[in-house]
């Protein structure tokens, strides 16, 4: 055989790609809704370094007219709070995010699997939590009465720790993608069945668990209602509450005569920050949170890639 009959004709499909103007397009789209999304976080770190007088005679600026970093300094007088209410989100964050991610996968799979004869029973014992609950009131008595984690780092966690929706998500991307035949391979093989879980099914479904574990992420680093719940002992709060308490204070003084009025005259200079530190607030309470995302998406890409049943 010749050398010219061994050269492979690549032809590329017509049917995977866009026309050109149809690419522009979607990538001005995408560029556009990149943009709406990042200009509000510039806008918010420039008003956080900017003068509070410079703001209220200019307004917000994407570039200040005069820099100052007293909302800063405001918020840091007491570092010590911030340093331990950050303490109490990292752990609760941490530890939530992957107890969730555990529980929701152990419950996801038996549900999933054709063979389990009451994965009917417990599926709907999951959905029917999504449309009605006990109240406010009962939830409240069983973690504090019954359970006795008030002014615990355990009633920041367990009430968050399973999710329904994401349950029913998982047992899907289960059903759906994980193969039956590599499942009863491994099992004529003789592997168990937490073998087939640990080794098998969660390996390849890393797509599902990292946008469980982003989501969860995010909903255990937001939460402010637990502490305001179950907490009264400034040593666990988390820095969301934190920030939220503050936000009231500042509000308070500057609604309230009497309280400055009071430190006047004990000598104290009355100056209440307003916008400057709001944004600051801002900042301070996103900004661990930011490095989830590119810490996640590397997931999101590898595990797009596994799985891939050949033959």
């Amino acid at each position: 055989m010749s050398a010219s009959t061994d050269k492979v004709v690549h032809v590329s499909n017509p049917k995977n790609t866009l026309p050109k103007l149809a690419t522009i397009g979607v990538h001005t789209m995408f560029t556009i809704y990149s943009l709406l999304c990042v200009i509000p976080i510039i806008l918010v770190i420039m008003v956080s370094i900017s003068d509070e007088t410079a703001i209220v005679k200019h307004g917000y600026s994407f570039w200040p007219s005069q820099f100052s970093l007293s909302a800063y300094e405001f918020l840091f007088k007491d570092a010590s709070s911030i340093i331990r209410a950050y303490g109490v989100s990292i752990a609760v964050t941490l530890i939530g995010t992957i107890s969730s991610m555990i529980i929701i996968a152990l419950y996801a799979y038996p549900i999933s699997r054709k063979d389990f004869p009451h994965a009917k029973f417990f599926t709907f014992f999951v959905f029917f939590t999504m449309l009605f609950n006990g109240g406010l009131v009962p939830w409240y008595l069983v973690y504090v009465q019954l359970l006795d984690l008030k002014n615990t780092m355990l009633a920041l966690i367990m009430p968050l720790l399973v999710a329904a929706f994401f349950v029913l998500i998982t047992r899907t991307f289960f059903q759906t993608t994980i193969p039956q035949a590599i499942l009863e391979s491994a099992n004529i093989d003789g592997a168990g069945e937490m073998r087939i879980f640990f080794q098998i099914v969660l390996p390849l479904s890393l797509p599902v668990l990292a946008t469980v574990a982003l989501f969860q992420t995010l909903t255990y680093w937001n939460d402010w209602f637990l502490s305001l719940v179950f907490i009264t002992k400034e040593a666990n709060i988390s820095i969301q509450y934190l920030m939220y308490k503050t936000m009231l204070n500042i509000q308070y003084l500057a609604n309230n005569s009497t309280a400055a009025a009071a430190i006047r005259a004990a000598g104290g200079e009355f100056r209440f920050p307003s916008e400057s530190v709001r944004m600051a607030m801002v900042i301070v309470g996103i900004g661990p949170i930011v490095f989830a995302y590119p810490f996640f998406q590397k997931y999101f890409v590898k595990g797009l890639t596994v799985g891939a049943v050949k033959g």
